[in-house]
């Protein structure tokens, strides 16, 4: 159902790999808000962008993946809809993923750009992953390709494994600073009155050592 005098058009994009055992009704509940958002009454009838020659939303069981190139007209509203879309789908992901979402304004025009106005665009990107250890390494991956992309302008590959080892310790402090906060306030376990397994501490993002 299309949006009146909606502020923007907005489009979702992003590749998630899903564990072996998800399947479509399982999709369709972690991405109800999305599709509801858009007016729909299911998945399949969300599923389809505004733009016809965009793919939509697809489900690729054979590779085990989700595709999003979809766009919808929504108000500053929808950053709700996609976070209650990222904790659901975190569940269904077998690896740290990227989602690029952009936000054009529906009300700027050559006029205004003529007169000096800043539109109102905007982007945001957010990772979803079935650990957080997944989401910071993806975290990590995009921002070392944007960083060895940018610096190879100036520098030999081969010369940026500093700057590289520098990103994966700040990611390193990051990630113990999360393990730290979730140990907070958790009662002793075990007999000697230490944490046991298991937990999001369990496991560090590759790499990061």
């Amino acid at each position: 159902m299309a949006r009146y005098n909606a502020a923007y058009e907005i489009h979702v994009h992003g590749l998630i790999p899903l564990q072996a055992e998800v399947g479509l009704e399982q999709l369709q509940d972690a991405l109800r808000p999305l599709w509801q958002y858009a007016g729909a009454s299911s998945l399949e009838d969300g599923a389809s962008s505004s733009y016809p020659e965009e793919p939509g939303i697809r489900f690729n069981p054979e590779e085990r993946t989700l595709q999003m190139c979809w766009t919808v007209s929504g108000d500053d509203d929808f950053r709700q809809s996609l976070d209650e879309m990222c904790m659901s789908l975190n569940e269904l992901t077998a690896a740290g993923a990227p989602i690029e979402v952009t936000f054009y304004d529906n009300d700027f025009d050559e006029e205004d750009e003529s007169r000096g106005q800043d539109s109102r665009d905007d982007f945001m990107m957010l990772f979803v992953g079935p650990t957080p250890a997944d989401i910071m390494q993806a975290q990590r991956d995009m921002l070392v390709n944007d960083v060895i992309h940018l610096m190879e302008r100036h520098f030999d590959g081969a010369e940026l494994g500093g700057v590289v080892n520098e990103i994966d310790k700040l990611f390193s402090e990051r990630f113990d600073n999360l393990v730290n906060s979730l140990d907070l306030g958790r009662p002793p376990r075990g007999p000697n009155g230490g944490h046991g397994g298991g937990g999001h501490g369990g496991r560090k993002p590759r790499h990061l050592h």
